[in-house]
């Protein structure tokens, strides 16, 4: 899955305990990959309607917005 402006493959939730803590993943055939600095017991939640942020520019949105292109 790729970025609708400008196609990277890489996006972040913020952690709804603290909008200064990002968590940064891929989506890998279907699969969401977080990055190799996030423990995975503690990461957030992230589903359909969650509010994610493409990490090289300003778009953000829905994560089902990326799974829909």
């Amino acid at each position: 899955m790729r970025c609708p402006l400008c196609g990277s493959q890489k996006f972040y939730v913020k952690d709804p305990e603290d909008d200064y803590e990002i968590h940064i993943f891929s989506i890998m055939d279907g699969t969401l990959c977080f990055d190799t600095d996030t423990d995975a017991s503690n990461a957030p939640a992230v589903g359909p309607d969650t509010e994610t942020y493409c990490n090289q520019c300003a778009w953000h949105g829905k994560l089902n917005a990326i799974h829909s292109l």
